[in-house]
């Protein structure tokens, strides 16, 4: 069995035998900064903090991850060096409650130095 030959065309293509350069602007500046650009006394987008810190940042984590469908799995992390992770869904609700118990036992959110002498 032959292959069946492609039908004729009418006209015939010309097609370029190299590569092809875009045309380029004529009056366009190629070297140096645009003009009427701002050179002094611009006032920046980016300006000072809009939140201004108030002493507080984060110190422990707890990510949870349940797809549809899947098994649940969660993370807890705390500054101190604490570092938990639990897979499924018993042992996740066990995490989330583990987590919420070191908040109060944590020594980063607790110090206990001094407590005795108050």
């Amino acid at each position: 069995m032959t292959a069946p030959t492609p039908p004729a065309l009418d006209c015939p293509i010309n097609t370029p035998t190299g590569p092809y350069a875009a045309p380029q602007p004529v009056d366009a500046t190629v070297v140096g900064e645009p003009k009427g650009a701002a050179r002094q006394g611009v006032r920046t987008a980016c300006g000072s903090d809009p939140h201004p810190a108030d002493g507080r940042r984060p110190v422990a984590w707890l990510h949870i991850v349940a797809p549809r469908g899947a098994v649940p799995t969660a993370t807890s992390w705390c500054a101190c060096g604490r570092d938990r992770s639990a897979i499924g869904r018993a042992r996740v609700l066990a995490m989330i409650d583990d987590h919420a118990a070191h908040r109060d036992a944590c020594p980063l959110r607790n110090p206990q130095e001094g407590r005795a002498a108050a």
